[in-house]
């Protein structure tokens, strides 16, 4: 077994918001990667527009810096367990993982979700304290945090042995002493060095390169990342692909590269431990191994978690249909469909009896609707149904997926969270008092009791709670849960919506539109606070007449509508209402457009 001293491969993982990307930064600014005149973006990991406007990393990307000659490749990872996919094949290119805790928070669930595959897979951990600086910063409290869930998650003695740094990302510097600020980023890359595995195995063996991720360029075509496991590759090589179905070809190494910064720079060689892109591979896929024509030994892919819930993709078929979107066709929803399975191993998409419709299955409502904003902006024009959990039989017994739920809420809200998690079938498994008045409760949830849950959970607690899901388990079926406690208020006719229309229906309940927007029969207008469906007449004018009256010609006002967020929509629908989804706007709609026909059909339901 030879070493590689002169390299380090680490995976950064830590829950939303606690600082993952700031300290990237950081490490890359004082790594001397930038030249001193360099423009950089804050947050320059987070490179795709839906990442910069949420603040949440979606995609694992790599960046490489040097320190003391020793090439650190960094793994950055998504906080939230919906993108687990990203996570769980991106641990197989790493031989260490860096695990971020904030301060103040401590762990949340998505640090126990990632961590257990981390130490499951024997990867070395440093823990990172981040945000020393805030206020009610407590990191003597969250050290003991951290030992209690590793012993939890069955780490073994050397991984319970864990270097601690404390750190300040916005502020640039690390320290081994909480109490005693830094000056820079030096005592981090040092433990990273000391304390990370450098990179073993066969330096002069018959080459073995794992593909954990897939990248595609306009120019270049499909790239694969992965990492060399054993032996050298060098450029135009020619390699045997081993593919997921057991067989293998012969296939030719076009390009090489490897990461400098954020940059992916030509090579022309690369050896045991590197993190590499390779070109000239059509039908790469995730999982498949390129190793020596003549010892060909495919090496085995890390088991994704199996979806959680599914929902329906379907061609617009609205009133409104074709007039906003560019791709709106059965044929442009299905490559597109297919095309994102090729990327994205936690996804499944399934054809239907119907060729306009598509069943398509995600770790999480988010995990799904960050695939449609995504297609929203390519200019994609489709429907989707309400998610649904996927059920599954174990040993006989219907399970259903269960959620570990952390809520982190004032004294004075605990009762109302309690309350309607109560009705939702959550257990409580522990509640702990934090200072500030504030109280940290865990609960395990059926996955169905959480849709249409955030919404309310910011009401109930005037927007001052917190809360968090993670996946946990199946369990068998809890019985029927009742989520939606409000009607929808519905177009009565096609046209464009009034003022005069609007006023009298807001007197039924919580609008979605404001006047002068085009509508059609069957679309969601609104909310009803009645467990109830109600038709409204919004595009309806006030008749002309000569007569005056005082005081009922004043100027109508009306309450400031709702606008409604994808998620927001994806939480609201019921079973037979629908999204509709264009480049420009964001519908909800019946299934079944007309009133007359939709009562014949509940009619018969009943």
């Amino acid at each position: 077994m030879q070493l590689r001293n002169d390299l380090r491969n680490i995976a950064i993982i830590a829950h939303v918001d606690h600082g993952k990307t700031t300290l990237v930064d950081q490490m890359l600014h004082q790594s001397g990667i930038f030249r001193e005149n360099e423009a950089v973006a804050e947050r320059v990991m987070d490179s795709n527009d839906l990442e910069r406007e949420r603040g949440i990393t979606i995609l694992s990307k790599n960046t490489a810096v040097m320190y003391n000659g020793v090439k650190i490749n960094i793994v950055d990872t998504p906080g939230h367990a919906d993108f687990g996919g990203e996570v769980e094949r991106i641990l197989m290119m790493v031989d260490g993982v860096l695990l971020l805790v904030d301060a103040f928070e401590g762990c949340m669930p998505q640090t126990r979700f990632v961590l257990k595959k981390a130490l499951g897979l024997g990867k070395k951990p440093v823990v990172v304290v981040n945000k020393i600086d805030r206020p009610g910063a407590r990191p003597e409290e969250v050290i003991d945090e951290v030992l209690d869930l590793f012993i939890e998650l069955g780490a073994d003695d050397d991984q319970l042995e864990f270097p601690v740094i404390y750190a300040s990302g916005r502020d640039g510097y690390a320290s081994a002493d909480p109490y005693e600020p830094g000056t820079d980023m030096k005592p981090l890359f040092e433990a990273i060095i000391e304390q990370v595995p450098a990179p073993s195995g066969e330096i002069d063996g018959p080459l073995q390169i794992l593909f954990s991720n897939i990248d595609y360029d306009d120019y270049i075509g499909r790239i694969g990342i992965g990492r060399v496991e054993r032996g050298s590759i060098k450029s135009g090589q020619q390699v045997a692909l081993c593919k997921n179905d057991g067989t293998s070809k012969n296939v030719k190494i076009t390009k090489l590269y490897q990461f400098e910064g954020l940059k992916r720079v030509e090579t022309d060689d690369a050896k045991l431990g590197d993190l590499v892109c390779v070109s000239g591979i059509a039908d790469l896929n995730i999982g498949e191994t390129a190793c020596d024509v003549d010892c060909i030994e495919p090496l085995p892919f890390v088991k994704i978690d199996e979806p959680t819930v599914s929902m329906m993709f379907m061609v617009n078929n609205s009133p409104f249909a074709g007039k906003e979107g560019k791709y709106v066709t059965s044929r442009n929803l299905r490559d597109r469909l297919f095309k994102e399975v090729e990327t994205n191993v936690a996804l499944r998409v399934e054809e239907t009896e119907s060729a306009d419709t598509f069943k398509v299955s995600g770790r999480g409502e988010l995990h799904l609707s960050i695939l449609i904003e995504t297609m929203r902006r390519q200019d994609f024009e489709f429907q989707v149904s309400r998610p649904s959990v996927i059920l599954k039989k174990i040993d006989g017994v219907t399970c259903e997926p269960i959620e570990f739920l952390t809520v982190e809420v004032p004294d004075s809200y605990v009762g109302a969270v309690m309350e309607k998690l109560g009705s939702r079938k959550a257990e409580l498994i522990n509640m702990a008092p934090r200072e500030g008045g504030t109280n940290v409760i865990e609960f395990r949830i059926p996955a169905r009791g959480l849709m249409g849950y955030r919404s309310e959970f910011m009401t109930d607690t005037n927007g001052n709670g917190i809360m968090s899901h993670v996946f946990d388990g199946y369990e068998p079926f809890k019985g029927e849960i009742f989520t939606r406690h409000q009607g929808s208020l519905i177009a009565h006719e096609t046209g464009d919506t009034t003022t005069y229309g609007l006023f009298a229906a807001q007197e039924r309940g919580r609008l979605f539109l404001g006047a002068g927007v085009p509508v059609y029969e069957g679309q969601i207008v609104g909310a009803s606070p009645k467990n109830e469906d109600i038709t409204v007449n919004v595009c309806k004018k006030k008749h002309v007449t000569n007569t005056r009256a005082s005081g009922s010609d004043d100027a109508l006002k009306l309450t400031p509508h709702t606008v409604l967020s994808l998620e927001q929509s994806l939480e609201f629908i019921a079973d037979d209402e629908l999204v509709e989804v264009t480049p420009k706007s964001i519908r909800l709609r019946k299934m079944i457009l007309n009133k007359e026909l939709r009562l014949k059909h509940q009619f018969r339901g009943n």
